[in-house]
């Protein structure tokens, strides 16, 4: 569908989707935002905005009334409208089906056990007090990592268990599954695309670094410094994985590569994923071009790496909240390779996500070095701060 008449609808207006935005207005496509606020990100660059709550049934059936294609920046959408609207006869990537799966963890990960995905070993309970149970019993030894089922994302309802005081003190509410705490030589990430003609293409494997206090990507790295072998390995999982959740449109897939060279996944979000902000300074096809690309059945872009690439997210600094200051940008500026992308949030938090910088350079290693010098010298503060 390469038709500039035609409207995309978009479930959410974060920063995700303002960068999709930002690239479906390259090809003139009218992209259409349901979210609270014209103030969030998107509502700055979209063509259409509508108020309104992406978890609510009616608001979102409304919604997708007159839009050519409905997609998302966020799984914890209202499926249940999304399934009325595909009843119609709308079209909808990624599939209502597959995001009922994906946004419930437990769901997830029994996907995977019933189709031999690769995966850590897991278990579901009720609530948290039947984990602890369990754990008491010695059935689930220390340490593990708890995931709450719903609602968790940037590094929210994920708990890593090392002790007996975590557990009386980190154990999140509500139902939940545990499982084994893998041990990990390398955090992996593979963005997947598929479109309606079956073509999937795949970017290739980036390595990331997590924050120890908000659990958020501190520094991805791509290419990821693993073997040929492994790449292909873990390109070959990702492909297999979006054709079996049937997927249309992007699927991140978050992978652990083991000390014992074997590949699990961890999870999957159907949009464009933190982990491919890079392709947008770095790839040929940026993973949202390449988004737009899948949900309107065009031809798939190269996903050939331009140049070795470092990302880093922005985050708000400790301590801070309140109107957003920025400190650093151009000392970052002044360095050859450095591509700064501020989401146009007024607000700022500590550890939100404010924005994201992508270095470029001839090799790896000079990229992290660069990265390094954008983390020490670029503050996200508050005014108030």
């Amino acid at each position: 569908m390469f038709d500039t008449t035609k409207k995309i609808g978009i479930l959410g207006g974060g920063q995700l989707g303002k960068m999709l935005c930002l690239a479906a207005a390259n090809w003139d496509f009218k992209t259409c935002i349901l979210d609270g606020s014209p103030d969030y990100p998107a509502g700055q660059v979209c063509a259409e905005f509508t108020v309104g709550d992406f978890n609510n049934y009616d608001d979102v059936l409304a919604f997708g009334q007159d839009k050519d294609v409905l997609t998302i920046e966020i799984e914890h959408v209202n499926t249940e409208a999304l399934h009325a609207l595909e009843r119609a006869g709308k079209t909808i990537h990624p599939a209502p089906g597959a995001l009922d799966t994906i946004k419930d963890k437990g769901l997830q990960k029994q996907f995977y056990a019933e189709h031999g995905i690769p995966t850590t070993r897991f278990e579901l309970f009720d609530d948290e007090q039947a984990l602890k149970q369990a754990i008491l019993a010695g059935d689930w030894p220390l340490p593990l990592v708890q995931k709450t089922r719903t609602a968790g994302y940037d590094g929210r309802g994920v708990a890593i268990l090392r002790t007996r005081a975590d557990v009386e003190t980190k154990l999140l509410p509500g139902p939940c599954l545990a499982e084994e705490l893998a041990p990990i030589r390398t955090e992996l990430a593979v963005v997947a695309a598929r479109n309606a003609r079956d073509e999937v293409a795949v970017f290739p494997p980036v390595e990331m670094d997590f924050h120890p206090e908000a659990n958020l990507v501190e520094l991805l790295v791509c290419p990821a410094r693993i073997s040929p072998l492994e790449a292909a390995e873990a390109e070959a999982l990702a492909e297999r994985v979006i054709r079996q959740f049937d997927i249309c449109g992007l699927l991140a897939v978050e992978m652990f590569l083991t000390t014992a060279g074997d590949l699990l996944v961890n999870e999957v979000a159907p949009r464009p994923h933190n982990s491919g902000h890079h392709t947008i300074d770095s790839a040929e096809t940026s993973q949202y071009q390449q988004h737009l690309r899948a949900i309107c059945n065009l031809p798939l872009g190269s996903t050939a790496q331009k140049t070795p690439a470092a990302m880093v997210n922005l985050l708000g600094e400790p301590g801070h909240k309140g109107p957003v200051h920025y400190v650093g940008a151009e000392a970052c500026l002044a360095i050859e390779g450095v591509h700064i992308h501020l989401y146009g949030k007024a607000l700022t938090n500590p550890f939100r996500k404010m924005g994201h910088a992508t270095i470029t350079a001839p090799t790896v290693d000079e990229a992290v070095k660069k990265a390094q010098m954008v983390r020490e010298r670029f503050r996200v503060l508050s005014l108030e701060g």
